[in-house]
């Protein structure tokens, strides 16, 4: 990988880690240190989401106006002026607007870097998006392990620790991509390659695509809403259900060797890594229909993994393959904008199945959305220029 690469895969890991800081806990503050009703902390929430939507949207389309370096530091010194304002003035209501800030700062940064991976990298296909993948887990892991450490001595260390792991993020991406080319140079027509698609076919793609990515992240978030929710009513413990997180993230770091040679073996494409990586998804919630027991949610929960693998890298991958010269920024920014959307919308949509329709039935929905995922996937590139055998073979072997 280009060096440059690295810097932006360490950038990230830290900035994420800054964020797992507090993500996991901004309901318990707001409800046992604040003392707001449930109901106000989802609302609070639903703000920190609805603001990463439009830093997500302004931070793509701002890419492609004035380069990758300069969003994420945009993005970094807001979402540092809001830590910072958090960590002075945390309380109620100061604590909902600073909040709704960072989401905004942090949405700036996700799509930005996603195409700066892709710009940093272009001949390395989904390899760029597999490691940044990789680096924004590590992230989580790490900050979610140290936020409830420091949260145990005292909640405004962890808004002064956040605070200064995005400080770390910003020297890294001044001291690493300052002089980094923002975008690759215009890419010449290959002998072979396909005719760039026109317009519309290209806006189709992206809306199939992302229906299905939306739809998943809806189910996804279910996880650690109505499905944790759903293992206490069945009498499994709190430590249990968080070792079912743990080994999320020890899988994704650590099994990512073992399923790049599959990926590489038997999905040569993008498409047959998307549609494969969605039918995964529609096994593992269609395991929980029956799932009584920690052993059959960790089952569940390991094939969910693997699906979560491979497709969310994948997207982005896909997404970058065919966006429009000077537009990668801006389709980066609906693919990440869509992701947090279905974050947002999933707990409201999934909590009220499941008290009018029971859990039973938002299981079976939730592997319905991931059919409805993989029939999107299979269609989304019906109208996309197809590449010549060839050059279809090239593209597999160099990804």
């Amino acid at each position: 990988m280009p060096r440059a690469l690295w810097w932006l895969l360490v950038g990230m890991a830290l900035n994420v880690t800054g964020a797992s800081f507090l993500w996991p806990l901004n309901t318990i503050y707001l409800h046992e240190q604040l003392g707001q009703p449930l109901a106000v902390a989802g609302v609070v929430l639903m703000l920190n989401s609805g603001g990463s939507v439009i830093g997500s949207l302004a931070g793509g389309f701002l890419f492609d106006r004035i380069g990758g370096f300069r969003v994420l530091l945009a993005g970094a010194v807001l979402t540092m002026a809001a830590l910072a304002g958090l960590s002075v003035w945390h309380g109620w209501p100061h604590y909902a607007v600073w909040l709704a800030l960072v989401g905004i700062g942090s949405g700036v940064v996700f799509p930005a870097a996603s195409a700066y991976a892709g710009a940093i990298w272009p001949d390395g296909g989904r390899r760029a998006f597999n490691a940044l993948y990789v680096a924004q887990n590590i992230g989580v892991a790490v900050g979610s392990a140290l936020g409830g450490l420091v949260a145990s001595y005292s909640f405004s260390l962890v808004f002064f620790a956040n605070l200064l792991l995005y400080v770390a993020f910003l020297f890294t991406i001044i001291a690493g991509l300052r002089r980094v080319p923002i975008l690759p140079p215009p890419r010449k027509k290959r002998p072979g390659e396909a005719e760039r698609a026109p317009s519309r076919a290209v806006g189709w793609a992206l809306a199939l695509l992302c229906a299905g990515y939306g739809l998943c992240w809806l189910s996804y978030v279910q996880w650690s809403t109505t499905i944790a929710a759903y293992t206490r009513e069945l009498g499994i413990p709190v430590g249990q259900y968080s070792l079912l997180w743990t080994i999320n993230g020890a899988l994704i770091v650590l099994a990512q060797p073992v399923l790049a040679r599959v990926i590489r073996r038997f999905m040569p494409t993008l498409k047959r890594q998307i549609v494969i990586g969605f039918l995964i998804f529609a096994v593992s919630f269609a395991m929980l229909l029956g799932a009584n027991s920690f052993a059959e949610f960790a089952a569940s929960m390991i094939v969910l993994t693997i699906a979560e693998m491979i497709v969310w890298p994948a997207i982005p991958a896909a997404v970058n393959e065919w966006a429009p010269p000077g537009k990668a920024g801006f389709y980066q920014g609906i693919v990440n904008g869509t992701a947090t959307a279905g974050r947002m919308i999933g707990p409201v949509i999934g909590g009220w199945i499941a008290d009018a329709l029971g859990m039973k039935l938002l299981i079976g929905l939730l592997a319905a959305f991931a059919l409805l995922a993989v029939a999107a996937a299979l269609l989304y590139d019906r109208w996309l220029p197809k590449p010549t055998e060839k050059a279809g073979e090239k593209t597999a072997a160099t990804v």
